[in-house]
């Protein structure tokens, strides 16, 4: 037979007594369970798949392709004797007949390489009377050589309307799209969004915000905070999708219900056991000042803690452990109980003039935002002293008015944090650590480096005048490549420099890149480095006491030398111009023969030496 030869093939019902399995068959050997559970699956959806075999010269036939097939059935005649009356069907199976011997060989061995998968709709029709029929799933999953997780979802499908399965075979929505009406048990809905999408392309998303619009995701924190037990008890439904494994609250009304009087009771809980005057509810996921009004209301804050001497060197030697993961779970505990005493709390005083606003975080959490001051209990809580005027309040105010103005308050703030940079510097491997943390953590907006390359603000507008950085932050500017015209060679020539050189240009640009970060990465950066505002500024008449006002700096000159108000020296500089008060000063800060004319201790060249400006302590 050559391969352009046209195999004609016939159908025929036959006895199935008259039916022998050929020895070309290459299922010889099937186990009898397997048998079994085929023959549940045939009595309950029919012979879907025919079998195939060569004719005799008796009318019957030697089945080469379908032998766990052949198998079954006997085993069903077996066990209903009368299945030729009530399963005829069965009792005369159809068979395909081979022309002949060579084309039934190549039936044989091609059934099990090239054998036909059903439709998903005709899979879908044969899982459901199978289930029907009194199969469970996984007798199912072992008939058709699939998982139990496969069969699920199939018998999920079953139970869709016929209109539904229909369409799915017909093609006019595809085995996604099927999967989506799952969800719903509404079958006037579901017939009525199958008309709206059929022969369209329609995402998940879309066809199930059709079907349950209005539906609440069991991850959704509001139904994780309330719970299924809750919201059910409550007279809630749960729906489900097991395609995407996602419960759905229906009945988002009954859960908005339950979740605010769990949040009320949650507040009133907070409020009797703390002791606030007040808790308040938010329903959103955040408290945010200026979208919920709270302008005007006040702030106060925990009053921090203590750590005892021998606290102190516990904490640092836990917060090492930590650092280099080696804490078991009891140093864990230990240190988060000293670290509870250092962040503090708010005293029964400040409660009892301040509220707190409970809410539930994105996670379902339950989270406390303390130590609000309504309007109403600010004044009350000033005469308390537990908050302070604000400077910005009209009227007459007692406040004290800052010395520093914000132009100079801005240039001090670039000092510290060109100090905080040089600083860093003397410590390389911790800027190449934190350039990597940076890069493998999504730290948003508090990253430590400005890789942007953005210039980080650390040049007072006075230039560098009593200001002196490590030359590293000050000098070699980075090359400008534009008009190079080999970079591949001036790279080749960068790398030939070595390993201390490239290590060099790195740690120097990762040092003018860092701008702190988040609060408490900035704090442990600080504590390693131990940077030193006096270390690279000195303060003189230029960059300083000739930008505030003499009153100003009266009072310096007074709390530097331990002066009283009457003493002859502090009345003699109060009398001084302006441009003389900075000069001594500058003087003072910098000349030593300035300081023995006015006999300065140690203790006071000290204090001398370690002086800021107020706000850069």
């Amino acid at each position: 037979m050559t391969k352009q030869s046209k195999i004609i093939a016939t159908e025929a019902r036959i006895p199935l007594a008259m039916l022998t399995l050929s020895p070309l068959n290459p299922r010889q050997h099937v186990p009898e369970h397997e048998v079994a559970e085929l023959a549940q699956s045939i009595w309950a959806a029919g012979l879907i798949q025919p079998i195939a075999g060569l004719g005799d010269d008796m009318g019957g036939a030697d089945i080469v392709a379908g032998g766990r097939r052949l198998r079954a059935l006997q085993y069903l005649a077996e066990q209903h004797p009368n299945m030729a009356d009530t399963r005829p069907e069965l009792a005369n199976p159809m068979v395909m007949l081979a022309p002949d011997a060579e084309t039934a060989e190549q039936w044989a061995y091609a059934e099990n390489v090239a054998r036909r998968d059903l439709s998903p709709a005709d899979e879908i029709r044969a899982y459901g009377k199978m289930e029907a029929a009194g199969s469970t799933p996984a007798a199912i999953a072992r008939s058709f050589a699939v998982t139990e997780k496969h069969v699920y979802r199939r018998l999920a499908l079953a139970h869709l309307s016929d209109p539904i399965i229909e369409a799915l075979a017909a093609g006019e929505i595809n085995l996604s799209m099927a999967a989506c009406f799952t969800i719903s048990d509404d079958e006037k809905r579901s017939l009525e969004v199958l008309e709206h999408v059929r022969g369209e392309s329609w995402s998940d998303y879309q066809l199930k915000s059709l079907l349950k619009p209005d539906s609440v995701e069991g991850s959704n924190r509001r139904a994780v905070y309330v719970g299924e037990e809750a919201y059910k008890a409550a007279g809630g439904k749960i729906g489900g999708d097991l395609f995407a494994e996602v419960t759905l609250f229906d009945n988002p009304e009954i859960l908005d219900e339950v979740f605010n009087a769990k949040l009320d009771a949650a507040a009133k809980e907070v409020c009797e056991a703390e002791g606030w005057k007040w808790v308040d509810t938010v329903t959103e996921p955040y408290v945010c000042t200026y979208s919920m009004g709270l302008e005007k209301f006040g702030r106060i804050y925990p009053v921090e803690g203590i750590l005892t001497e021998e606290q102190v060197e516990r904490f640092d030697e836990l917060g090492e452990l930590e650092d280099g993961g080696v804490l078991d779970e009891e140093g864990q505990a230990e240190l988060d109980a000293l670290q509870v005493i250092l962040d503090g709390d708010f005293t029964e005083e400040q409660k009892a003039h301040a509220g707190a606003f409970v809410y539930v975080d994105r996670e379902g959490a339950v989270k406390l935002s303390a130590g609000m001051v309504k309007p109403e209990d600010k004044q009350a809580a000033i005469d308390a002293g537990i908050l302070k005027k604000s400077a910005h309040s009209t009227g007459n105010s007692d406040v004290k008015k800052s010395p520093i103005s914000q132009k100079l308050a801005d240039d001090l703030s670039r000092i510290a944090q060109g100090a905080q940079q040089h600083a860093i510097l003397r410590d390389p491997d911790l800027l190449i650590d934190l350039l990597a943390y940076q890069l493998s953590h999504n730290l948003f907006w508090k990253t430590p480096f400005g890789i942007s390359m953005n210039t980080v603000p650390n040049w007072p507008t006075t230039e560098g005048n009593g200001y002196e950085l490590d030359e590293r932050l000050t000098s070699n500017p980075p090359r400008d490549m534009y008009d190079a015209k080999d970079l591949g060679a001036s790279f080749r020539a960068f790398r030939k420099k070595g390993a201390d050189h490239i290590k060099g240009e790195l740690t120097r640009f990762l040092a003018a890149q860092y701008q702190g970060g988040e609060a408490k990465l900035a704090a442990m950066v600080a504590k390693e480095t131990k940077p030193s505002i006096r270390e690279v500024w000195t303060p003189t008449a230029e960059n300083f006491f000739g930008r505030v006002g003499g009153p100003y700096m009266v009072e310096i000159w007074r709390d530097l030398l331990d002066l009283s108000e009457d003493h002859p020296t502090a009345t003699t500089f109060a009398k001084l111009k302006k441009g003389e008060k900075a000069e001594k000063l500058e003087k003072l800060f910098s000349d030593a023969d300035m300081r023995k004319a006015h006999n300065v201790t140690d203790e006071q060249a000290a204090k001398i030496d370690a002086w800021l400006p107020e706000g850069m302590a």
